[in-house]
């Protein structure tokens, strides 16, 4: 495929760039379609991203809709259709800033303003459309061949809550028809999967109004988190690890010292106490810190590696909460490790082979991404070469393939950020190890070194599911709600064919209770059908126990499987069998 530069130039374009640039050029079209039926639209931002492009728009009093897009749509196979030639030239920015205020573009020539004085500002035109960009585009508007829009949300103007809420229109393209059916049969297949959806059919978990952002756990939920914390437990004692908790309200200076408050604060909570300002802490790693400073320490106990289950809250915008993929609280299961020098390498090693254990539990896949030094970083060049430096001879041990993130570690130090990819494809930042000089320098943390001397530990961060909550989001739509055996919150539902098999029902579901096996009777009067039918695509429980008279009389069972194949068992030889698949943790 050709493409239109910024220069005027018309070259192929790379294989691997066409996606963007087509869904880049959507994002012009759907504009230009959007100004001819909205002539009172103001456009501000229109990216592609890696699933597709959006446009945020201010369309003044008007409100769009899910049901106007077809319409939009509509307007954009007409573009299409004309065929419009892309082209593109520059003016200076004073005359950049004219054209855009006699086009009635002011959050364009606020952009303008942004940027340097002597700056050129680059146009692309099709039509009567006319959009400032770097391109490149596709030559001609009939190039766009797979389109479709998404979705409608809001976004405010540079995203900045004290900003005007504009309104978000989302959309897709690719080259082909095919890879766009395709991606669409994926957006379907996710929305099957929305994990608050399921969690609602499952009794998981629930939002409310009272609360935006702050998730209440049902029972069933509460069963599911605690499988996962009780496994985090049992990996992490035989990984040498302790367990701690820190306060949730600390101080305005502790989060001064630790760099939180400079770096930070818009995201956080405050208090006032006893007339002195506290916050809510955000990460858990100041209090974490506090711990190791509460005694002196010997090089011989390091390195120390503790871990919080801790309970943070950090300020989202409410139009970016999103279920439990993004909310105000949540549990991070966190580690801190101190370590020496020498230790370093070893135990970065350790921390990626333990989370690597974890991911292979739930069948994920990843991959890992280096992220270097941010523009509003803490402590000297020595430091973040040595500290970019002990990642990177790590990951090289290891063999471990990683591409480099420039730019986006932590105010505090460079991270290995571990990317999962679900069954769906999508992937999803969870993990990460983030090696820190500079918390251990402001809290002037040291340890005795063999010749009596002081030195300073170096800190490690990471964390293994991030946070709790949204790992079983993750999960809930990785599995389906089908989860193993292991984490199911129902692992056993017995369904009674008649009243007459109900009492033998309970009998069986007291022997599975009291071989911890989590069991539900439905002796409900409804239709055997019906309750196979809910059992399965509702509750989506691991196993189905279908008893009859012909099954009281034997004493035996008939067991459903999520297969949906029958077969007949005794009942020690079922306990047997999943006992041992929720003792080993089988996926």
């Amino acid at each position: 495929m050709k493409a239109l530069y910024n220069d005027g130039t018309v070259a192929e374009l790379p294989a691997d760039e066409v996606t963007h640039v087509i869904r880049h050029s959507a994002a012009h079209i759907m504009a230009q379609a959007i100004k001819r039926l909205y002539p009172e639209a103001d456009f501000a931002y229109g990216p592609a991203t890696d699933n597709g492009f959006y446009y945020d728009v201010d369309l003044g009093d008007t409100k769009l809709s899910e049901d106007d897009l077809p319409a939009i749509e509509d307007e954009m196979r007409k573009i299409v259709k004309e065929n419009l030639k892309f082209t593109t030239f520059e003016l200076d920015r004073p005359e950049a800033i004219k054209l855009m205020e006699e086009r009635g573009e002011k959050y364009k020539v606020e952009h303008i303003g942004d940027l340097d004085e002597d700056a050129r500002i680059t146009f692309f035109q099709q039509g009567e459309y006319i959009d400032m960009c770097v391109g490149p585009h596709i030559t001609y508007t009939k190039a766009l061949k797979a389109f479709k829009l998404t979705g409608v949300s809001g976004a405010y103007w540079k995203a900045d809550k004290n900003n005007k809420m504009l309104t978000r229109v989302n959309g897709t393209a690719f080259a082909t028809k095919e890879e766009l059916e395709e991606h669409l049969r994926m957006l379907e297949e996710a929305k099957k999967r929305d994990h608050r959806k399921i969690g609602r059919e499952m009794d998981l978990f629930m939002m409310r109004d009272e609360a935006p952002g702050f998730p209440f756990f049902l029972p069933n939920g509460m069963i599911l988190k605690n499988e996962l914390l009780n496994y985090w437990r049992e990996i992490h004692h035989k990984a040498g690890y302790v367990e701690i908790s820190t306060p949730l309200i600390m101080n305005k200076q502790l989060w001064k010292t630790s760099g939180h408050w400079d770096h930070y604060k818009d995201n956080m909570y405050s208090t006032i106490i006893d007339d002195e300002e506290y916050c809510i802490k955000p990460m858990n790693c100041p209090g974490g810190v506090l711990v190791y400073k509460s005694r002196p320490h010997s090089y011989r106990e390091l390195p120390i590696r503790a871990g919080e289950i801790g309970l943070v809250h950090r300020h989202e915008l409410k139009g970016a909460l999103h279920g439990l993929f993004r909310v105000r609280c949540f549990n991070q299961d966190d580690a801190h490790l101190f370590v020496r020098p020498d230790q370093l390498t070893d135990e970065i090693v350790g921390v990626v082979n333990l989370i690597d254990s974890v991911y292979q539990k739930f069948g994920f896949t990843y991959h890992l991404e280096l992220s270097t030094r941010p523009d509003d970083s803490m402590g000297s060049d020595e430091d973040w070469e040595a500290a970019e430096a002990g990642l990177r001879e790590a990951l090289e041990r290891l063999g471990k393939e990683y591409v480099v993130n420039e730019g986006d570690g932590a105010f505090y130090g460079p991270k290995i950020d571990f990317h999962l990819e679900d069954s769906l494809g999508r992937t999803w930042q969870c993990g990460t190890v983030q090696l820190d000089f500079q918390m251990p320098l402001n809290f002037d943390l040291e340890y005795a070194d063999a010749d009596g001397t002081k030195k300073r530990p170096i800190m490690l961060h990471r964390v293994c599911f991030g946070s709790i909550e949204r790992f079983i989001g993750i999960l809930i739509e990785h599995y389906a709600g089908k989860f193993p055996t292991w984490l199911a919150p129902v692992q056993v539902k017995i369904l009674p064919v008649s009243e007459k098999s109900r009492a033998y029902a309970h009998t069986v579901a007291d022997q599975l209770d009291a071989a911890g096996i989590r069991v539900v009777v439905d002796d409900r009067d409804e239709k055997i059908g019906y309750k196979i039918r809910e059992a399965r695509s509702i509750d989506r429980v691991p196993y189905m126990l279908i008893l009859g008279e012909k099954e009281a009389e034997a004493g035996n069972i008939s067991v459903r499987d999520r297969t949906n194949e029958t077969h007949e068992s005794s009942v020690e030889d079922f306990i047997e069998k999943v006992s041992a698949e929720i003792a080993e943790r089988l996926s």
